[in-house]
């Protein structure tokens, strides 16, 4: 794994005028003013995250992947989805977790937009100057909400790459107690962060290795999900008459 690592360029850190101090013992030395990570506590923490996000998978956890810059947006979309998973990579919508329910109407009126679209029902139902107005609307909706449409509620972990960037959807994990894995350069505040995985966090080919490691671990835990069996609540005795 350090070899892949090495390759995807996870170990280049930012200038050292960057550093975060909470990443003083990720480091490995600091070359042309450059911090180098090292990448041998870089294999541990990816290796403990990928236990983690195993374990998620195994137990039916909602976890939620977070990566709405350039450089990590597409690469995040295209694993989330393979994994089946909620994700958020246009833009972070305030009060997603903290106004959770609120946000829950928004996610329903998408869905049901995108149910009358796709059983012709809008054409029946609506004038075609009123699809224009529903159109604007659902496409603005799916742009914010598309991601997240179908989570069945508030996620048991959120993976989040580049926590600076992303950094009110981590105070929003951190408001409701839920751990953030993250992937993160020398610039991060590890404490906030439950499992940091320090490592460049802006070259797509480091940002591709590590979010795939993450989901082959979590697909290989779902495998073995086994949804616990709906039992029928026992019918009420009936009354005797008197």
């Amino acid at each position: 794994m350090i070899s892949r690592l090495f390759e995807a360029g996870s170990h280049f850190g930012f200038k050292k005028a960057r550093r975060h101090p909470t990443v003083t013992s990720y480091l490995y030395t600091t070359k042309d003013g450059s911090d180098v990570i090292d990448l041998t506590k870089t294999e541990a923490s990816l290796k403990a995250a990928k236990e983690v996000i195993k374990q998620a998978g195994s137990l039916g956890k909602v976890v939620m992947f977070v990566g709405t810059k350039d450089e990590a947006s597409k690469l995040v979309r295209a694993a989330a989805e393979q994994a089946e998973v909620p994700f958020v990579t246009n833009r972070w919508i305030g009060g997603l977790l903290t106004n959770y329910s609120e946000m829950k109407k928004r996610m329903n009126r998408l869905e049901v937009l995108s149910a009358e679209k796709a059983s012709g029902e809008s054409e029946r139902k609506y004038t075609k100057k009123e699809r224009v107005v529903i159109g604007r609307e659902a496409d603005k909706l799916e742009f914010n909400f598309g991601g997240v449409a179908k989570m069945p509620r508030l996620p048991d972990l959120m993976v989040v790459i580049d926590p600076r960037h992303d950094h009110i959807a981590v105070a929003e994990a951190k408001d409701k107690k839920i751990p953030v894995m993250a992937l993160m350069n020398t610039d991060g505040d590890t404490s906030d962060i439950t499992h940091p995985v320090i490592a460049n966090d802006s070259l797509q080919s480091s940002i591709k290795l590590v979010v795939n490691e993450l989901v082959a671990s979590y697909n290989e835990g779902k495998a073995a999900f086994v949804p616990k069996p709906v039992t029928e609540k026992p019918a009420a005795p009936r009354r005797r008459p008197a």
